[in-house]
């Protein structure tokens, strides 16, 4: 059993019996947790330094933190403390994403306030995250939904709507009949909305929005410079902005003199393949030209996939146009209407068809079916005809042939030109003679941000019959929200409020209303990086010039789209408004994996949470094991982030969450993890409380092959920090401390070499010892362990002998050692004993398993 015991110790650094050998004294890591936190000061003061500004994506206050919370921050965290231990100034903040639907639905089901709501799920969840250790500015901390937060964007978009970067329209929108109110994409289920159940119809309302499809270029562009972005990230934006590049022509309408319909196409030089032309529904002339009748309209409005230019909530995926997704049949309604070829003369068929989008390119297109997956689709649908204008090298392809490789053919002046050469060609001809030009078209839509609710930041803008739609003063600012308001109201609550809307207009004096609509969430999280750069909160120019930009933004690959996305716009935005200098927000960015959790059911089906299935086990009930999946609600399979703080502490916690896989990577949480990484920590106490309670005048020397092992993990550390691989720096501290526990290596240097480094890991417990070790150094913030570099390069590699895992000796061997001649060096330092089988890890180990020895 000692023998397994020990070998297996190897590895997990977690057996009890190994555990009580030598010298064991209770690891009371609330007491230590208590201490350490007393010792801490995370202000960001000295400006004359180098900054490092480390910030992980805020939360919603829903009142818990979960796993994937204390995954996102404890990086952060390690990354701050680092900094802060290399001489950076750092800045580590945190704040909450404070306004949003949740409040609104907790105040109509549980008649609380959702202020009151707020703010008491952002006092639990502050007391959770100060637990944890994390070394956040606290002098920092902000909400979006206080006045002083909110204040500072009601004056940021008085600024876009004087710069021209906001505006209003008509929109579409999820309409509830019942509740007479606008719903986000997720509260519509199976067609009805979430609380009347009302068939939801669709209805084009005012909605203010702001011009990012201005900065679509600008925002393409700018992801090149971001080298410190997932190239994921990055791809999934640009397809999201969607760039495509053609040209705009303009084929004449017959009968109607100097009327055009412009078509854009990615493709003009299969123009004399070109048999129909199309618009889409929304397009002016389907109205100016009475194209359709209203059951027409309603046929193709139906049918229709992504024509809403409207952006829902949060957490929804609107805002571009969706080319690829175009779902059932490709329906057209054909029009008395023909137009010209702009080059043969020929009349082509229009139609109103329901795959072509007014939000992209110019809301028409020309029909080529030989070389057009969508419309070949129509053109099957409709009998029209398919003329080849590309020929293939291979002549028998079918149709549609859509590559961009091959010679023109039926294309009169283009015929026998490459295709890419035909291209080029036609948007020269048709420039030349002034009916068309190059012309790039994006499928980024503007950014809607009206929201018909209760719990958000109000527009600072009023109605008066005299003036029309007016701004409100800068001086007259925050708008804030009414405190008594009547949910229990169909519709948006701020419209049936019976004062608040109710002001005066700021420019005649005379009656006026106010605008009772409520910014997108988004509009928050766009700029709140900014906010924390100065303590007085707001945009502090100074400020964010020494800080900005944040040199590490952490958040889930979920926010790669919008929030990511539109940060990066608004900060363009506050740009041309004059108030910042920057215009890329985040310098890099990592994308932490999710963490995960083996699911359970009862012999019912029923999912249970991991402590219902393990009372059932110790019933001996069945309960069925589903596979390692990310952490939900709905499937129970949850770990409460207080309860395993409270059982193992706050840095076997951390420890642990950081320990299996890359950031990047999904990490599978388990029972058995925790516990080994409580069990190791308790080890390190005790190793060190043997130093501490052993050590005379006289400290021991050093061994050279020791120093040399010892230099060569603190450079693979700080080269993992480095480069976020904290897996691998967690696996060096496992070297560490095997290296000093076989060694014997115990010295007021080494275990301060081992505080040092494990300190941004498991702060509270390094920081406890680190007291002990020297009575007036505060562990946090002291300087970085430096290394060795002659002593790394060394020809030598060392290596540990062991005879049935325990420690023999260390080895020093040549680099280019072979394995063999490794083997039988360390055969000598265990003598004659009977050797069963070696374990050999190159540069790391070699264990001998003997059954007996001579």
């Amino acid at each position: 059993m000692h023998l397994l015991c020990h070998v297996s110790c190897l590895v997990l650094e977690s057996c009890s019996d190994c555990l009580q050998l030598g010298y064991m004294s209770n690891y009371n890591f609330k007491e230590i947790e208590q201490f350490s936190q007393s010792l801490w000061d995370f202000s960001s003061c000295d400006f004359k330094r180098k900054k490092y500004y480390v910030l992980s994506m805020f939360p919603y206050p829903s009142g818990k933190l979960h796993m994937g919370h204390l995954r996102n921050y404890v990086i952060g965290d390690v990354l701050a403390r680092y900094k802060r231990s290399q001489g950076y100034n750092v800045l580590h903040p945190i704040g909450w994403d404070a306004f949003g639907l949740p409040a609104e639905k907790a105040a109509i089901s549980s008649n609380i306030h959702p202020r009151i709501w707020t703010e008491k799920n952002i006092a639990k969840m502050r007391t959770s995250l100060k637990s944890i250790g994390l070394s956040y500015d606290w002098n920092r901390e902000l909400s979006t939904c206080s006045p002083e937060y909110y204040k500072h964007e009601q004056k940021f978009f008085l600024a876009f709507l004087k710069a021209g970067l906001a505006y209003k329209k008509n929109s579409e929108v999820n309409w509830d009949p019942i509740d007479n109110t606008v719903l986000a994409n997720e509260q519509v289920i199976d067609g009805r909305g979430w609380r009347s159940g009302a068939v939801v119809v669709k209805r084009k309302i005012p909605q203010w929005f702001l011009k990012i499809s201005d900065f679509s270029e600008e925002l393409l562009k700018g992801l090149d410079s971001l080298t410190g972005w997932p190239e994921k990230v990055k791809t999934m934006q640009a397809n999201w902005i969607g760039k495509s590049e053609g040209a705009l022509i303009k084929f004449p309408i017959s009968g109607y003199e100097q009327r055009f319909i412009e078509v854009f196409t990615t493709r003009p030089e299969t123009i004399f393949g070109a048999s129909f032309c199309a618009i889409s529904v929304n397009h002016p002339l389907v109205n100016e030209l009475n194209l359709l009748s209203n059951a027409e309209r309603e046929i193709l409005c139906t049918q229709t996939t992504c024509e809403s230019d409207h952006c829902d909530d949060n957490k929804n995926l609107s805002g571009t146009v969706n080319l690829e997704k175009v779902d059932g049949q490709k329906l057209g309604i054909l029009t008395k209407i023909k137009v010209k070829h702009p080059f043969s003369g020929g009349e082509l068929p229009l139609y109103v068809a329901n795959f072509v989008f007014a939000e992209y390119g110019s809301g028409a297109i020309f029909g080529c079916p030989a070389h057009d997956t969508r419309d070949f689709e129509f053109a099957q649908q409709y009998n029209l005809p398919c003329l080849r204008v590309i020929s293939a090298k291979c002549t028998n392809i079918a149709l549609p042939y859509c590559l961009e490789e091959g010679v023109m053919c039926n294309s009169n002046f283009l015929d026998g030109m490459q295709v890419i050469e035909a291209r080029k060609f036609i948007i020269e001809k048709i420039s030349s003679i002034g009916i068309g030009e190059a012309k790039n078209s994006y499928k980024l839509r503007d950014w809607g941000i009206s929201r018909q609710r209760y719990w958000g930041c109000p527009i600072p803008v009023v109605y008066c019959e005299k003036c029309s739609m007016q701004p409100v003063k800068v001086e007259d600012l925050p708008i804030t929200l009414p405190e008594e308001i009547n949910f229990t109201v169909q519709g948006n609550p701020l419209e049936h409020h019976p004062t608040w809307k109710y002001t005066n207009c700021p420019k005649c004096g005379g009656p006026a209303v106010r605008d009772t609509d409520t910014f997108d969430t988004f509009f928050e999280s766009s700029w709140y990086f900014a906010a924390f750069c100065s303590k007085e909160g707001g945009i502090d120019k100074e400020s964010c010039e020494y800080f900005l930009p944040v040199d590490m933004y952490i958040g889930g690959i979920e926010h790669a789209i919008l929030h990511l996305l539109y940060a990066r716009f608004f900060t363009r935005a506050l740009n041309k408004c004059g108030y910042v200098d920057v215009v890329e927000p985040f310098h890099s960015l990592l994308t932490q994996g999710m963490v995960c959790h083996e699911s359970y059911q009862n012999s019912s089906g029923e999912y249970l949470y991991p402590e219902e299935a393990k009372l059932l086990l110790e019933k001996g009930e069945k309960v069925l094991v589903g596979k390692m999946e990310k952490m939900s609600k709905s499937k129970r399979n949850i770990v409460d982030l207080d309860e395993i703080v409270s059982k193992y502490g706050a840095d076997a916690a951390r420890f642990f969450i950081l320990s299996d896989n890359p950031p990047e990577n999904s990490f599978g949480w388990s029972d058995r993890g925790i516990n080994a990484s409580f069990k190791f920590l308790q080890r390190i106490k005790n190793l060190v409380e043997r130093y501490l309670s052993s050590k005379t005048s006289a400290e021991v020397q050093t061994e050279q092959n020791v120093k040399i092992q010892i230099n060569r993990i603190i450079s693979d550390m700080t080269k993992y920090i480095d480069e976020i691989k904290l897996n691998c720096a967690v696996a060096k501290i496992h070297e560490l401390v095997n290296l000093l526990s076989a060694s014997g290596a115990l010295s007021k240097e080494t275990i301060h070499i081992l505080l040092r480094i494990l300190e941004p890991f498991v702060p509270h417990l390094a920081e406890y010892l680190a007291s002990k070790l020297e009575t007036d150094v505060v562990l946090y913030g002291s300087p970085w362990v430096a290394y060795n570099e002659v002593l790394i390069q060394s020809d030598a590699v060392t290596l540990m002998v062991r005879k049935n895992g325990k420690f023999v000796k260390l080895l020093e061997v040549k680099k280019d050692s072979s394995e063999e001649e490794i083997i039988s060096l360390a055969k000598r330092l265990i003598k004659n004993a009977v050797v069963d089988k070696v374990i050999y890890v190159p540069g790391k180990m070699v264990n001998f398993l003997c059954s007996s020895s001579g």
